[in-house]
């Protein structure tokens, strides 16, 4: 019985802590492959709360809700069900019960997502929503977005911005997409900015306490070290 107990504590002793990582940035960082690569690495959760606001973005236009209609939207925000998958390795999303993670990322979400983020009734609900998805990851998550070393988790163990220049997010994202123009992704990147940074409520910025990481010339697996590096600091030191 002593030897089992004595096992216990001495794994209870070297496992790592567990930590709440936020990573915030805008488009085009590196934001989404470096945190589900950081938490499949150290064997945390995930979870892409941008994929969240594209999610009931994709439901109102599916339920005909002028998305341009601050009112509407935030009369319909309570209403679909929207679950989210924390599996680096394989997250996923459904709404209502159905896959969304294929359609939320179509072009007509993608130009009107910002609209739907900038009302504060959807922002209330989806920041309720990753809270309690926070809370409930045992052994630590990543959470990425925009707002979340600000807003949504101004408590995380280690937050995390990524930076990049314009040219070098347009760059990523024209890759992404075959045949897509360089200079008009660019300029809806700037535009996107803008608006993100704009809205009243949420906006997005850096956290005071925040570390910034400027990606413009590293490599994906350079910025994963890092972040790893960081994180892995903040569990010796908890």
């Amino acid at each position: 019985m002593s030897t089992t107990v004595e096992t216990v504590s001495a794994a209870a002793r070297t496992a790592p802590a567990a930590v709440i990582v936020a990573i915030d940035g805008p488009s085009g960082t590196g934001k989404s492959s470096t945190s589900k690569a950081v938490a499949a690495q150290l064997g945390l959760s995930y979870l892409d709360t941008g994929a969240q606001y594209r999610a009931i973005t994709w439901w109102m236009l599916n339920n005909g809700i002028d998305v341009h209609d601050a009112m509407e939207v935030a009369t319909a925000a309570a209403k679909p069900v929207i679950v989210s998958g924390t599996d680096p390795t394989g997250p996923t999303i459904t709404v209502d019960g159905e896959d969304a993670s294929g359609p939320i990322r179509t072009q007509e979400v993608t130009s009107k997502v910002s609209a739907v983020s900038a009302v504060p009734e959807v922002r209330t609900r989806i920041t309720d929503l990753q809270r309690t998805i926070a809370a409930g990851a045992e052994r630590g998550i990543v959470v990425e977005g925009r707002d979340i070393g600000t807003t949504v988790l101004p408590d995380a163990d280690i937050k995390i911005f990524l930076t990049a220049s314009p040219e070098a997010r347009a760059a990523r994202r024209s890759g992404e997409v075959k045949g897509s123009d360089l200079a008009a992704t660019k300029e809806a990147l700037i535009k996107r900015d803008a608006a993100d940074s704009g809205r009243k409520t949420s906006p997005l910025a850096k956290a005071d306490d925040a570390v910034e990481v400027d990606t413009t010339e590293l490599t994906l697996q350079q910025v994963i070290e890092c972040v790893v590096t960081l994180v892995g600091e903040k569990q010796a030191a908890k």
